[in-house]
């Protein structure tokens, strides 16, 4: 790699990383650069996974202290990531990448729609809520398992979608939620990551580039997200998962 192409990837691991920590995405900019350096697709996506599990982890460090009090409902839904991950791992090891490409806007467009009239939703499910399981029933292990085959597969905005479940199903703050779609999406790339090393081939210095940016682009990230109300938080996240869908969609 020539020293501009290793900045490019090092500036798109930063910006990567803090948008995984603030909302998800963050693939939607590693992903495409390295697929404009030339990087096969399969590559550039085993490559990019094993390079944002660090900035991943510092985005749950960076969100530590809204996990407190968290532990059995992310014992729950970290073991639904986990096996979701793996799934989706083997999808794209086994299956042609344009099975999933097809429905991945849609589930994009979903949840966009979800967080925008979350609050309404929100009001709607208060009477529910009082008598509902607290770590938010079945459904919703049922909602973090498909997002984690999705994020095993590919996992661009998979935060948006699990952002999107948490906020209608659980009865809880924002950034708390966030912190834990941060541990969620820790678990799936972290999982993914690991049978990408053993089973596919993986570019190690695009993937020590992206690493390298997104540890610093995820604390970065964890600061600026911890600090923004919740309406704009949801701003954000809608924003990210539009550009998400005309990126998907149009390349």
């Amino acid at each position: 790699m020539t020293p501009w192409e290793v900045a490019a990837v090092l500036a798109a691991g930063v910006g990567a990383g803090g948008i995984n920590a603030i909302v998800g995405s963050g693939s939607l900019i590693t992903f495409p650069t390295l697929l404009a350096l030339g990087f096969p697709p399969i590559v550039a996506n085993v490559s990019n996974n094993v390079g944002l599990v660090p900035g991943n982890l510092a985005g749950v460090i960076g969100y530590r202290a809204e996990l407190a009090g968290q532990r059995s409902r992310l014992i729950r839904l970290g073991a639904a990531s986990v096996l979701g991950s793996v799934v989706g791992s083997l999808l794209l090891l086994w299956l042609p990448e344009e099975a999933f490409q097809v429905i991945v806007p849609v589930l994009i467009g979903i949840a966009c729609v979800l967080v925008v009239l979350q609050p309404r939703i929100n009001r709607w499910l208060a009477s529910r809520r009082r008598t509902a399981d607290a770590h938010g029933g079945l459904l919703l292990w049922l909602g973090v398992l498909g997002t984690g085959v999705y994020g095993g597969y590919f996992g661009a905005a998979q935060g948006v979608i699990l952002i999107a479940l948490l906020g209608i199903l659980l009865d809880d703050g924002l950034q708390r939620l966030n912190a834990a779609k941060n541990v969620m999406a820790f678990l799936v790339n972290t999982v993914a990551a690991v049978l990408f090393i053993l089973l596919a081939e993986v570019d190690w210095t695009a993937a020590l580039l992206i690493a390298v940016g997104s540890t610093v682009g995820g604390f970065l990230g964890a600061r600026i997200g911890r600090r923004l109300p919740a309406f704009a938080l949801r701003v954000v996240i809608a924003c990210i998962g539009v550009v998400a869908i005309i990126k998907l969609v149009y390349g």
